[in-house]
């Protein structure tokens, strides 16, 4: 899995590529870590080049959506291949957040 966190003022752009699985995941949480502490603003969670999600990646999700609502800021999730929509789906995810 690669990432690349982009931040512009008050926006920060996650670009995820590859396979958020149970591994993934581990490295991907630690790297996301300083956004949950700032997280007053718009996080942006690029998944056009992620293939899959694990259980394990959708609770990255709900952690930053969570700090998101604590701090006043917001949580979008742009850019799902149809088999991650489906995931989000079958979880409720897709209520939760805001798809581009």
């Amino acid at each position: 899995m690669e990432i690349k966190v982009e931040k512009q003022n008050t926006v920060v752009t996650v670009y995820l590529k590859g396979r958020l699985d149970t591994l993934a995941a581990q490295e991907v949480s630690k790297e996301l870590e300083s956004l949950t502490d700032d997280a007053s603003g718009t996080i942006i969670m690029d998944c056009t080049e992620m293939s899959y999600i694990s259980s394990s990646g959708l609770r990255i999700f709900l952690t930053l959506r969570k700090a998101a609502a604590e701090k006043g800021g917001k949580v979008i999730v742009r850019g799902i291949n149809n088999d991650i929509r489906s995931v989000f789906m079958m979880t409720g995810f897709l209520n939760l957040f805001e798809i581009q």
